[in-house]
């Protein structure tokens, strides 16, 4: 989406309120899917990495029901909290993917690293891809529309990493086997992205990217030694799949089901029970009407987990230039909104 223009300059912490006046946008273009083969293709050792590790994950939490206690079940949904709320929301999504709001350093980084350890890719590798999403969204170029069937858009998406780099970054290459000989690397492209320079540039963001798998693995060991088995299955695979599935409604769900109340010219959907299930997320439509918002429910009654901490933050005085929409472009927008005809 375009950069929204700010209507007038705002004193201390207020939200900034942002507006957009520029000719409605045109409906993008709805193309047919592809005719193609997606398992008889040639799965690269990045494919194979990435479906293994998924697959193991899911795997392991058939024996959640015989690892169960209360104490591995509190673990769990305080890491959900904490990687889906804090990482994933709040740090990996309006933080980092839209600058919806700015936070100190020391904070934006640790909300990263909750991010990290939901198994859905380091922060560059992320952001790149979810920017490109908006900026080609249902379109034949976005990387996980239901354009290409339910299961592309939800999670078969990841396992080919030679289409997702070419529609993030088909003008840039990389050494594929320098690639691969680290065993530390997933959820990555073939390619180097151009679209998140300001992550790139952070040694934090350069480190996590090449170590990625390594904090995972350090996270299950210290669950193990702590809790032995029902933490390690309750606290890392269950916690896990349940953070995964609920993001990835956001792809697949938000984009097939739900209400349009804005003229948004894709797909996009506001979905009450994923906005339940992924703090917020699920009020799409709204979203990609106001990408730049830090608030997704913009109504009273649309539950929205992440605005609700980061309203908390900026009263606090720890989150500063807290994007909002503008009345008139929320106007602008609307569904049952007339345009002004034109006079000659």
């Amino acid at each position: 989406m375009a950069a929204e223009k700010e209507v007038k300059p705002h004193e201390g912490h207020k939200p900034l309120v942002m507006d957009n006046e520029s000719k409605e946008e045109e409906p993008k273009e709805m193309v047919k899917p592809p005719v193609r083969s997606f398992w008889r293709r040639k799965w690269t050792t990045l494919d194979k990495r990435v479906a293994y590790i998924i697959s193991f994950v899911h795997l392991l939490c058939i024996f959640a029901p015989f690892q169960f206690n209360w104490s591995a079940f509190r673990v769990a949904v305080a890491l959900k909290v904490i990687t889906g709320l804090f990482g994933m929301t709040i740090s990996y999504h309006r933080n980092l993917a839209h600058k919806s709001f700015q936070l100190p350093k020391w904070l934006e980084y640790l909300f990263a690293y909750c991010g990290v350890h939901a198994l859905q890719g380091d922060p560059i590798d992320w952001v790149s891809t979810h920017r490109c999403h908006h900026q080609f969204v249902d379109t034949e170029k976005d990387p996980h529309s239901p354009i290409n069937g339910f299961w592309i858009s939800h999670m078969m998406w990841l396992f080919d990493s030679y289409t997702l780099t070419n529609k993030v970054c088909p003008k840039y290459s990389s050494d594929l086997k320098k690639i691969e000989r680290n065993m530390f690397v997933i959820f990555t492209k073939h390619g180097k992205p151009d679209n998140v320079g300001d992550l790139e540039k952070q040694r934090f963001y350069r480190f996590i990217h090449k170590t990625y798998m390594l904090h995972h693995l350090t996270l299950a060991i210290i669950l193990y030694n702590v809790g032995g088995l029902p933490f390690f299955i309750w606290g890392m695979c269950v916690r896990i799949v349940v953070v995964f599935h609920s993001t990835f409604m956001v792809n697949s769900v938000c984009h097939i089901w739900g209400k349009q109340p804005w003229r948004t010219g894709d797909l996009s959907r506001n979905n009450w029970l994923v906005g339940l299930t992924s703090f917020g997320e699920g009020w799409h439509n709204n979203h990609h009407a106001f990408s730049y918002s830090a608030r997704l429910g913009l109504e009273w009654w649309q539950l929205d987990a992440g605005w609700y901490v980061i309203k908390f933050l900026q009263v606090i005085g720890l989150a500063t230039n807290v994007k909002l929409p503008s009345p008139s472009h929320m106007q602008n927008l609307a569904v049952d909104h007339k345009p002004k005809e034109k006079l000659f």
